[in-house]
């Protein structure tokens, strides 16, 4: 009885040296952003009369040199609409009540940041104080005192943000698993379409529910988060159906490197884009990983910010991924018609008069 044939030994070290540079693109997809993230020119507020705004920024940016992007308000009314519309993470405000306004909602990394700077700030805006008293002869300045206000904080249910941020990376790894299985599963691309729009439907009214009504720690309109994770789930399953209608199996692995590899560590999901080196945190907000982590954000939080441009990054992906699932199509039905048209060309001249 003859055994059956081994594999050969260069196919095994080969196999195994593969795997092992799989596992490192991967290790160090994932663990880039931890180890190069830092704060970078983070949009803050500043409300402060003219004769001590610029002390306070050169101040500031000692403290934290590169971290924070200072931009002036007209006042605290003002402050608190750029936080309210995401133009900026938070704010600081000098006058006679001295404020630290911060978002928790926005990001509590951000927002511990902020807090940070209370004891400092509130040891310049004393020794201003002190200073302008002794020159004006009195006795001594009153004590200073810089409150901080959570102007738009995260729910009771999730007082951390880890809620949200944990649900970042099953919603990428739910719109692989569902395009590569309705791929792989089902032939014919208007099956293949169908069942896209059936899943991601189900996917994101059934995360919102969990997220929202479940948990908790999704507050808004459930109807618009609903809508926002159906697109999300789509914009990132409907490529990867249409890489294989257009290539076959071999665009099975587009959809992993891109989204998985690529764009889910450059996503801010876990912490604000700035924080990851030019120019990848703003890449990441043009793929659905950043895209939809920022439009869930924003709907939740953040009604009064504008959404328009995560929503649009998310329909391009799911109108692209349509397009090229029916382009694949018809350029197989193409090549079949043809092909059947040629061999009955050829049958019609090699036949006998």
């Amino acid at each position: 009885m003859s055994s059956a044939p081994h594999t050969p030994w260069g196919r095994v070290v080969g196999l195994a040296l593969g795997l092992t540079v799989v596992i490192g693109v991967l290790v160090a997809a994932f663990s880039w952003p931890a180890i190069t993230s830092e704060p970078r020119n983070l949009p803050v507020a500043l409300v402060a009369p003219d004769a001590v705004a610029d002390q306070l920024a050169d101040g500031l940016d000692e403290r934290a040199p590169g971290a924070l992007d200072i931009r002036t308000a007209a006042d605290r009314d003002e402050a608190v609409h750029l936080i309210e519309t995401r133009e900026v993470y938070g704010a600081i405000v000098v006058g006679q009540e001295p404020e630290l306004l911060v978002t928790s909602a926005g990001s509590p990394v951000v927002a511990q940041l902020l807090t940070a700077f209370q004891a400092p700030l509130q040891a310049q805006l004393q020794a201003a104080a002190d200073a302008q008293a002794a020159a004006m002869g009195a006795p001594q300045a009153p004590t200073v005192t810089v409150a901080v206000t959570d102007v738009v904080p995260l729910t009771e249910s999730d007082p951390r943000g880890t809620g949200l941020v944990a649900a970042a990376f099953p919603l990428v790894l739910g719109g692989l698993a569902g395009g590569i299985a309705i791929s792989l599963v089902l032939v014919g691309v208007w099956r293949r379409v169908t069942a896209l729009v059936i899943y991601a439907l189900a996917a994101g009214f059934g995360t919102t529910a969990i997220l929202q009504g479940w948990f908790g720690v999704l507050p808004g309109d459930y109807l618009v988060n609903s809508l926002a994770y159906t697109l999300a789930f789509a914009a990132i399953a409907a490529p990867i159906v249409g890489f294989v209608s257009l290539l076959g199996r071999p665009g099975l692995a587009i959809g992993p490197v891109v989204f998985m590899l690529f764009a889910n560590p450059i996503s801010g999901s876990a912490q604000p884009w700035q924080f990851l080196p030019e120019p990848w945190g703003a890449v990441g907000q043009w793929f659905p990983p950043g895209a939809s982590a920022t439009l869930v954000r924003d709907l939740a939080y953040f009604p009064a910010a504008d959404a328009v441009f995560p929503w649009l990054v998310l329909a391009c992906w799911t109108a692209g991924g349509l397009v090229l699932a029916v382009l694949g199509h018809f350029r197989q039905t193409g090549g079949a018609t043809r092909g059947t048209i040629e061999a009955a060309a050829e049958e019609a001249v090699g036949a006998p008069a």
